[in-house]
């Protein structure tokens, strides 16, 4: 394995971890301190969604670590953290421009279930 390919391995699941810490922190923040419906329901969503997509990824990682599974992994981990983040940022108050991220996050998590479903079908 290539020094590059090695980084790449640790990403990964540091990024997948990064969305399940997200997760844990947005919803408690949403739960206990936000008072704005919308802003709460911002951040719900984002939880909602960052939690099960990290621990989908450690799983896909256990089931088949493979160059195609991996790939999957990537789409649903990239796009969780746009899809979250940007919804965690507009609760927090940012301008409403960082939306446009939402919708990117969600077709690369489609994009990263779809893969899968051809992965699974292969095999």
């Amino acid at each position: 394995m290539t020094d590059l390919q090695t980084t790449r391995a640790r990403w990964l699941p540091a990024l997948a971890a990064l969305n399940g810490l997200l997760a844990g922190g947005v919803g408690a923040m949403a739960a206990h301190a936000l008072t704005d419906p919308q802003a709460k329901a911002w951040a719900t969503t984002a939880a909602a969604y960052q939690l099960p997509h990290a621990v989908a990824v450690f799983a896909l990682l256990a089931w088949r670590d493979t160059r195609s599974v991996r790939g999957a992994a990537w789409a649903l981990t990239l796009g969780t953290l746009l899809f979250g983040l940007s919804l965690d940022a507009l609760a927090l108050g940012a301008p409403r421009s960082l939306a446009m991220f939402a919708p990117v996050g969600g077709t690369l998590m489609l994009g990263g279930w779809a893969w899968l479903v051809w992965v699974a079908a292969r095999y």
